[in-house]
């Protein structure tokens, strides 16, 4: 199974996985860096990871595309993946939807380098129901 096809299983559910599934895909030493927080090292970023998912009842990515960028040099990224998060909370109703891309640097087959881009608001602010108005607002008065 080449590299993306193994990228595209780990991710089409990770609330699915078990964690040590981590390891197919992520080198011992990555660095894993989200606008949240930075990991270091596999053990860390399972740790990330498994208590992500314990609030969790589903976490799909949809990939719409995973580039090969050919570029295996120590400061350039190998691939570009762009991708639709869609995530169920254990206990609350509805889907929250958050568009992104990562940025690889995949080296003998697994990510030394993961870097997630995504708007936090769209994530967790705009579904806290006070902050969900106020962000609306915000929003409709910067598009009129």
């Amino acid at each position: 199974m080449t590299f993306e096809e193994r990228f595209r299983q780990l991710y089409a559910d990770l609330a699915k996985i078990n964690i040590d599934d981590l390891s197919q895909v992520y080198h011992q030493d990555i660095e894993f860096v989200d606008p949240v927080t930075t990991h270091r090292g596999i053990e860390a970023v399972k740790g990330y990871f498994a208590n992500l998912l314990e609030s969790v009842d589903s976490c799909q990515f949809k990939i719409h595309s995973l580039l090969n960028t050919g570029d295996s040099g120590p400061g350039g990224y190998s691939h570009v993946v762009e991708w639709t998060m869609l995530l169920q909370l254990k206990n609350k109703p509805g889907t929250i939807s958050v568009d992104g891309v990562s940025m690889l640097k995949v080296r003998d087959d697994k990510i030394h380098y993961h870097r997630d881009y995504y708007d936090l608001g769209e994530m967790v602010y705009e579904h806290v129901p006070v902050l969900r108005s106020v962000i609306g607002f915000i929003k409709k008065k910067l598009d009129s």
